[in-house]
């Protein structure tokens, strides 16, 4: 059984005060950072605001992580490197009702990341605050429908079956301007110091 949105909300709340702690941020410090309020960081942190994907964005921005990272649990040297089906957190986009599911085994180490995606006609999301400096790579292979993604200033227009390759260096827009949903998936990686 699919765990819940409630549930990967509960995670991101988690997450986030270990994430924030471990950098020895107060709540005034990363919302000078990432731009979210202390109020609505402190609310995610409770487990009492379910987050958009621009302020998930944001919040891993100010932490100098990857979006991907919130999602994921820290390496254990114990980590199963299975990752079922039924175990893979699965977050719903509130505002636009955008899927993700964190397809990658919960802190095992690997320089990979794999994300499914289920993107609704019609909808948006625009990551503004691209992490700089964190050496992102990723991969959108669209697996059904189409997508526009706009990195920086150039619009690219996915079929099923293209496969656009980037930087994660500034902003992206993703946009699905079909009538129906579309499905890919995100190969991601992060060049570590």
């Amino acid at each position: 059984m699919d765990r819940t949105p409630t549930d990967v909300d509960a995670r991101l709340a988690r997450r986030l005060r270990t994430l924030r702690a471990e950098r020895a941020l107060t709540l005034e410090e990363l919302a000078g950072r990432s731009g979210v309020s202390r109020s609505m960081i402190s609310l995610i942190e409770r487990g009492e605001s379910s987050p958009t994907a621009a302020v998930l964005d944001r919040l891993a921005t100010g932490l100098g992580l990857s979006l991907a990272a919130l999602f994921a649990e820290s390496e254990r040297p114990d980590a199963d490197p299975v990752a079922r089906r039924a175990d893979q957190p699965l977050w719903r986009d509130p505002e636009t009702g955008y899927q993700r599911r964190h397809l990658s085994p919960l802190g095992y180490p690997t320089p990979l990341e794999l994300v499914e995606v289920e993107f609704p006609a019609g909808a948006r999301v625009a990551y503004e605050s691209a992490p700089r400096g964190l050496g992102i790579r990723q991969q959108i292979w669209i697996i059904d429908g189409e997508m526009e993604l706009t990195v920086g200033d150039a619009v690219h227009r996915l079929a099923a079956g293209d496969c656009l390759a980037m930087a994660v260096d500034r902003p992206i827009a993703f946009r699905n301007p079909g009538g129906r949903p579309a499905r890919y998936l995100v190969a991601l990686t992060v060049r570590r110091s």
